[in-house]
């Protein structure tokens, strides 16, 4: 008993340390602005909603905070999808006036390591704007700082939830800039391939069933199509 209390103690005060470490992670690495902010290159923004219950369609495996929506939408819980979550929303311009459809696909990467401050999710955007054509987004998303800065706080709260104003970019890959890569599908975007970042902007959270108040916006790089040979 005489030497427990210390040990005790020492791995106690060990524990608390490494997780003041993982919190506050010296390593993580995120962007607080766009990388195409400054490209000084055309930019298509895009904005939606990132609130389930104000999507057209939202569906997980149902065990999520984030709950399907409509209430009878059919729930991914097969083994091989049931790490993923499909989103169809409206997507609008920045002055709320609607451009089109999108459709998202997100699944929880096998590459997280939080040790690194690396919260990653793996997700594709099929983008629909009726007057321009179709395109499709593949990235590599970091989710750490969403986590840390408003999902733990909301969970920690005696409220269940957080308030603010928060703005971070999620996108981290999978190019060298960490952006994410474009395809052209079709309309003017047809042979199209350039980059684009996604971002959230947050306002208030629900620790019992996720975003209350949450934007999120894509903000693509609008090049002209490669001419064929």
């Amino acid at each position: 008993m005489r030497y427990a209390l210390p040990w005790f103690a020492g791995v106690l005060v060990g524990a608390l340390l490494f997780l003041v470490v993982l919190y506050y992670n010296p390593l993580a690495n995120g962007h607080a602005m766009s990388p195409l902010a400054v490209s000084g290159q055309p930019l298509v923004d895009l904005a939606y909603s990132r609130v389930p219950a104000e999507a057209i369609a939202y569906t997980n495996n149902g065990d999520k905070r984030l709950k399907p929506y409509p209430e009878k939408i059919g729930e991914l819980w097969e083994p091989t999808i049931r790490k993923t979550s499909v989103l169809v929303t409206l997507l609008s311009d920045g002055s709320g006036t609607a451009r089109g459809l999108g459709v998202k696909f997100a699944s929880e990467s096998e590459r997280t390591t939080l040790l690194k401050g690396e919260a990653l999710i793996d997700s594709a955007w099929h983008v629909f704007l009726p007057d321009s054509g179709s395109l499709f987004i593949d990235q590599t998303e970091n989710m750490w700082f969403y986590v840390r800065d408003i999902v733990l706080p909301a969970r920690w709260s005696s409220a269940d939830s957080w308030r603010g104003t928060w703005y971070g970019v999620t996108t981290a890959g999978p190019t060298a800039l960490g952006t994410a890569k474009v395809a052209g599908g079709t309309g003017r975007f047809a042979d199209v391939a350039t980059e684009a970042v996604e971002a959230i902007n947050a306002r208030a959270y629900s620790a019992l069933q996720g975003p209350v108040s949450a934007t999120g916006s894509l903000t693509i790089v609008a090049v002209e199509p490669v001419a064929q040979q």
